[in-house]
């Protein structure tokens, strides 16, 4: 008997106005798609304004580069980055009781692009991602209001609920929320 493991297809990248409302011009329609190595300047880059207020733990862009397969990007269609969101993966522990979840994290939008879709467009996507890889819930650490998180159903929660890996890598002076979400 010959068996197969069902993978996700992979992400292709998709236009934007799939994910938000009112589509820009075909020729102008941001894509939502994997993050490459190459993107790790401009990860970094984009993610600054949000480390030096506070929002953001600092990465070097090494670590965007290694890491580079954990994030989705939204980019203009000459390459520009507009936003990313990365998505850690944490296995199940049975002993534990928990099935695989996974990590939001450096969730950053432009500036220029806030209020615009833009993160919508990414939460939709990584919300995608996610059931595609079967999780049953997504967890985040915020430092603000988290409102968008709160729109797509996360809601508070205690630290203990979370991936034990990634709550003991948490800052406790940075006073974050939990946000959880079961899919």
């Amino acid at each position: 008997m010959i068996t197969a493991t069902p993978r996700p297809a992979p992400l292709r990248e998709l236009p934007a106005h799939e994910f938000s409302a009112g589509a820009p011009a075909p020729s102008r329609v941001p894509v939502v798609r994997p993050a490459r190595a190459e993107d790790a300047a401009e990860l970094a880059a984009l993610s600054r304004p949000f480390v030096r207020s506070g929002a953001l733990r600092e990465r070097p862009a090494s670590v965007y580069a290694d890491h580079a397969a954990d994030f989705l990007v939204m980019a203009e269609p000459g390459g520009t980055l507009e936003g990313c969101v990365g998505l850690r993966v944490h296995p199940a522990d049975p002993a534990e009781g928990r099935g695989p979840a996974g990590v939001l994290y450096n969730f950053c939008v432009a500036g220029h692009r806030q209020g615009r879709g833009v993160g919508a467009g990414l939460m939709r996507a990584v919300l995608a991602v996610a059931r595609a890889k079967s999780l049953g819930a997504l967890f985040t650490a915020t430092t603000g209001g988290g409102d968008l998180f709160l729109r797509y159903g996360f809601a508070p929660t205690a630290v203990r609920t979370a991936p034990p890996a990634w709550a003991g890598s948490l800052d406790p002076r940075r006073n974050a929320r939990i946000l959880a979400r079961s899919l």
